[in-house]
């Protein structure tokens, strides 16, 4: 199935690991989110949004992106890293999801190697991650969806 992924992912490129992996599997479009383009995305059959979480939230790139491009009705994942075990929150942008009528197909979640702020003083946080587990369990999350 012909797949766009919407991503933002920066700092230690935790998130684009996946996707990277995930892009191998078939036929899959990497949109860079902070590249501030207009995209057509009726021709997809599936559309992920990823990023690393930033305060609770997908980075506000893909927040905008998925406001401004996103069409109606589509089957949609998600797909996150974080420093934290608990930070597996997609609301921020599942809320636009939601709204255009798109049918959530699921959302995997990883740790990522964290440096933000206090943790950069004690070397970071989730060193290692995401580790090849991480990294099998996101393609079997995209082999699973994508039947």
């Amino acid at each position: 199935m012909k797949t766009a992924i919407i991503y933002y992912s920066k700092h230690h490129g935790n998130t684009k690991k996946l996707l990277d992996a995930v892009k191998a599997c078939g036929e899959v479009t990497l949109i860079e989110a902070s590249a501030g383009k207009s995209v057509d995305l009726e021709g997809y059959g599936l559309i992920g949004f990823a990023s690393g979480i930033y305060f609770g939230k997908y980075h506000k790139s893909v927040i905008e992106f998925a406001k401004n491009n996103l069409p109606e009705n589509k089957n949609v994942f998600f797909m996150h890293t974080g420093g934290l075990p608990g930070e597996k929150n997609n609301s921020s942008v599942k809320a636009i999801t939601d709204s255009k009528g798109c049918k959530c197909l699921g959302t995997y979640f990883c740790r990522g190697y964290n440096t933000y702020g206090p943790f950069k003083l004690v070397g970071g946080i989730a060193k290692g991650h995401p580790n090849k587990a991480d990294i099998d369990g996101a393609v079997s999350f995209f082999k699973k969806i994508q039947n």
